[in-house]
């Protein structure tokens, strides 16, 4: 039997949700596994797994199909510790969502044992045009308002895509960005929250872009967000072990960068992690393919399986 398109999932949520509020069975305490492992590594879940259905609304009444309450629901039921809840999920981005809002999603996450490893926003820094940058400053503020409320360490931040007409020109472009970093990690020093830069396959697609950058911007607030699935090089597990010292959070993804997608070797990436001696939230997130069913429901159980069985092998 073929498995349903993202659409028909969406439906198929939308009727559950109206015969069950969460959508699916909620955890009955602390879910197996999660106190089992005596490992630095707890894993978490991106959110953007699910945004298809995060973003999806009800035809009838424009309301979200699923929400951040369903999905807390659901991590809650897996072998996670915490969730990152990107700002866009939250109704009204880019707007800050209100202090009630904030504080329920920190509530239920805490009920649930769950804790929020990050959050983050879209915004563009390689912008030419400075109005643009200084609009995203202002904007990456508000949100490490919300970061802190939230209780999220890590505020993550794009660089924005090599604007056109700069292929050659990167460092001109990086001269513009660090300005904006710095002046964020400032304020977000103020708050308890760091800034979480994430290589993207943008202005950051190499290791080496990646150290320039941080070096640059030399600010304790500022830490590296490692996507496994962004890095644009031969060999991306050379990449991804010259920026793990520099990581205050990851992204591991199901596969590298590139086409055909390349399956992530789980156990390369503990080594690495275990090697650079990285403690903390390891998020998780799948993505679709073009051109295959895609399903988070049995994706990310089927990833954490997987990075499971390494963690305990690399750990053990």
């Amino acid at each position: 039997m073929p498995r349903p398109s993202p659409r028909a999932l969406c439906r198929l949520t939308a009727l559950l949700l109206l015969l069950w509020p969460a959508g699916r069975p909620q955890a009955q305490g602390r879910p197996t596994g999660r106190s089992t492992h005596a490992t630095p590594i707890r894993f978490s879940l991106n959110a953007y797994s699910f945004n298809d259905l995060l973003m999806a609304r009800n035809t009838r009444d424009s309301l979200p199909v699923y929400t951040i309450a369903n999905l807390l629901d659901w991590c809650a039921a897996q072998d996670l510790e915490a969730v990152d809840i990107t700002g866009y999920y939250f109704p009204g981005y880019p707007a800050v969502p209100a202090d009630e809002l904030i504080r329920s999603v920190r509530e239920k996450a805490a009920s649930l044992g769950l804790a929020i490893s990050g959050t983050g926003i879209r915004n563009n820094f390689a912008s030419p045009d400075p109005a643009v940058r200084r609009a995203d400053v202002e904007l990456a503020k508000r949100w490490v308002d919300v970061a802190a409320k939230l209780g999220a360490p890590v505020l993550r931040l794009f660089t924005g895509a090599v604007p056109k007409g700069y292929e050659d020109r990167w460092q001109e472009v990086a001269d513009w960005m660090v300005p904006c970093f710095r002046e964020c990690a400032e304020y977000a020093a103020t708050k308890g929250v760091r800034i979480g830069i994430q290589n993207h396959a943008d202005m950051l697609s190499t290791a080496d872009q990646c150290l320039r950058l941080l070096q640059a911007i030399g600010h304790p607030a500022v830490g590296l967000i490692v996507d496994t699935g962004s890095f644009t090089t031969p060999d991306p597990y050379d990449d991804i072990a010259r920026t793990a010292p520099l990581a205050i959070n990851w992204q591991v993804k199901v596969h590298l960068h590139g086409r055909p997608p390349r399956k992530t070797d789980y156990g390369r990436v503990m080594q690495i992690l275990r090697t650079a001696g990285y403690k903390g939230f390891l998020p998780v997130e799948t993505l679709a393919t073009k051109g295959v069913p895609y399903d988070p429901f049995e994706l990310v159980p089927a990833m954490l399986r997987q990075m499971g069985e390494e963690r305990r092998r690399t750990f053990r």
